[in-house]
């Protein structure tokens, strides 16, 4: 007898499909999913230190120095020194990574209308809801899970 779908086994197909979809997306491109975070977040936060980067998308010094190095290298992000600290460095968006973030923001938007057309008008708001939810449920977990882990005494328990 086949084994009931959970709403968790459609939450990790609609994952799968959003990583299939985008690297679709970047075929080709130099792009993977942690740079493309990177210019997201840079387009919405705009020019930022290394450091505050790393804090943002939660990833080692070291990996976005690798992440910020590689896109460099590919034209989609420019350094420049910090105005008051002469240690830190300014990463900003390329004007072609501009261009490009603007047209994702777009396509973004356009597949965020797409898949709530999906959704009953009537039932959109309540659907919105849970997604919320979920999610918000979903980063409690994780984070007392991190906590758990960065706590030896509680791991022993």
């Amino acid at each position: 007898m086949p084994a009931e779908i959970t709403v968790l086994d459609r939450l990790l197909e609609i994952s799968e499909l959003f990583q299939k979809d985008m690297e679709r997306a970047f075929d080709g491109t130099p792009l993977t999913a942690a740079r493309t975070r990177l210019l997201w977040d840079l387009q919405h936060e705009g020019p930022s230190t290394q450091h505050a980067l790393a804090t943002r998308l939660g990833v080692s010094p070291r990996n976005i120095t690798g992440l910020v190095d590689a896109l460099e290298a590919n034209g989609y992000v420019t350094r420049s020194p910090h105005p008051t600290d002469r240690r830190a460095t300014i990463v900003s968006l390329a004007a072609s990574a501009r261009l490009l973030m603007q047209r994702m923001q777009r396509e973004h938007a356009e597949l965020s209308a797409e898949l709530l057309g999906a959704v009953a008008p009537a039932d959109r708001p309540a659907f919105e809801r849970g997604v919320d939810a979920i999610a918000a449920r979903l980063r409690e977990l994780v984070a007392a899970d991190e906590a758990r882990r960065a706590d030896p005494a509680e791991g022993s328990a």
